[in-house]
């Protein structure tokens, strides 16, 4: 269970250490990637709910074979942001950046959590 355990704790971290400041930086981000956000609630539903799975991901850390169940959930979480980040990205509606690379890192945690299902699964996690 090292690995999935291992995985899980390490994207919570790295989750918390980016997410977090964000809170506050609305105004930056405003000024880095223009137009200025124009509904805030939006901002910061994004980031309190990225922010509450990562508590998910801990959770799951602490005993994987016991929150299997939830792992599906955590690697469509990771999709959710990276698959959008890529089509918007392809589609020249995103540019090469802060947002895509978080966009591409959640892609790869995806597939760092499907192996660590799987080995979860076969007992070897």
């Amino acid at each position: 269970m090292k690995f999935a355990r291992y995985s899980f704790l390490f994207a919570g971290i790295a989750g918390l250490l980016v997410l977090l400041p964000q809170f506050f930086l609305e105004a930056k981000v405003g000024v880095d990637t223009p137009p200025a956000i124009t509904h805030p609630e939006f901002y910061y539903g994004f980031l309190g709910l990225a922010t509450v799975f990562q508590f998910i991901f801990f959770l799951i850390a602490f005993d994987p074979s016991s929150f299997r169940l939830l792992m599906p959930i955590a690697i469509f979480e990771k999709l959710s942001f990276g698959i959008p980040c890529l089509i918007l990205y392809w589609t020249g509606r995103m540019a090469f950046g802060g947002f895509f690379i978080g966009g591409m890192l959640d892609l790869i945690f995806a597939v760092i959590f499907t192996i660590a299902l799987v080995k979860v699964i076969q007992g070897k996690g």
